[in-house]
């Protein structure tokens, strides 16, 4: 018998190699597969629904399901997770210390909708009570132009939002003096050229992403992977399928960390990373499923409602394809 051909979009990860060089295939499948980073995949996958099955932003899909008009259905892969606080910079000649001295200030994105952007602001209000309409905020491309909204933004009136014209950039502007901080889903480039105007608000952050993480059990989770609804509905078991390939490719790569015959990644002290993530973390520290992500995807589906992203809170049991876990 044949196997389902299907296209999937995604970038070169350690976690998805083993799909990509074929140690890995999904049963009954025929993975077509496209490496592509997330910023070509995203707008390709909402706006044409190019790919069967692809890695999509996790705060465009939950921003979907909450609007009530979602052409796809996720799988429970946490395919990307970072924390954040390390994202958000701040001019130093801003006066800004605190989260809490944000307030009134001219803050730059280059998408409020983007899932980084979503947590931060979350975190933002959560954990220091700095709302998004007690900041100015400016859209725009960090060196260059940037793209539109991936989804249509309904924000409140209360949020007060530029976007900047083409021969503007946000990196532009805080060097200037135009800008007091920026939430950055990137590395500012004046950032790693090492300029003097630029600082993180969080210094510290890899102490206080731990505390975090210890307080909340939130590890943000920024893209998942989605089937599209019609290859869904004609064949559902591709779900499952599909869940326990990308399951077993993770599994191949983070199993190969804690080796010291000859280290797997080109880092120095990957064996204490490996030993003090455990300790934060667990074990299990890239976890898939619905269960050991509850804490982060409540939280985002809280999030995309507080932001104007979503009409309602989007709870954790309605986000995946129903059974892929079992």
């Amino acid at each position: 018998m044949s196997k389902l051909k299907l296209t999937l979009a995604c970038w070169d990860y350690d976690r998805t190699r083993p799909l990509i060089d074929g140690r890995v295939q999904a049963e009954g499948i025929d993975l077509d597969i496209k490496l592509l980073r997330p910023r070509e995949t995203f707008p390709r996958m909402l706006e044409d629904k190019e790919f069967e099955v692809s890695e999509l932003s996790l705060g465009s899909y939950v921003s979907l399901i909450g609007r009530g008009d979602c052409p796809f259905v996720a799988l429970p892969v946490a395919l990307s997770k970072i924390f954040r606080h390390s994202c958000i910079y701040v001019r130093t000649g801003a006066g800004i210390r605190t989260p809490q001295d944000l307030r009134g200030k001219r803050v730059g994105t280059t998408q409020l909708g983007s899932t980084a952007t979503i947590f931060m602001n979350g975190m933002l209000r959560h954990e220091y009570g700095v709302m998004m309409e007690d900041i100015h905020w400016f859209i725009g491309g960090m060196t260059t132009p940037t793209q539109r909204p991936l989804i249509p933004l309904k924000l409140s009136d209360k949020v007060k939002v530029e976007f900047l014209p083409p021969e503007q950039t946000l990196e532009g502007m805080l060097e200037s003096g135009e800008l007091d901080a920026l939430l950055a889903i990137f590395i500012p480039s004046i950032f790693e050229k090492g300029s003097p105007r630029i600082a993180r608000l969080f210094p510290n952050y890899y102490e206080v992403e731990q505390d975090y993480y210890r307080r909340t059990g939130i590890f943000p989770i920024m893209h998942t992977v989605v089937l599209r609804n019609d290859v869904y509905r004609e064949h559902p078991w591709a779900a499952r399928s599909i869940y326990r390939a990308f399951c077993e490719a993770r599994d191949l790569a983070v199993d190969g960390l804690y080796d010291t015959d000859a280290l797997r990644l080109s880092l120095p002290w990957l064996i204490h990373h490996v030993e003090e993530t455990w300790q934060v973390l667990g074990k299990d520290f890239w976890a898939y499923g619905l269960e050991p992500n509850r804490p982060a995807l409540k939280a985002i589906g809280q999030y995309v409602y507080e932001q104007g992203l979503s009409p309602r809170v989007v709870s954790p049991d309605e986000l995946f394809a129903a059974d892929v876990e079992s």
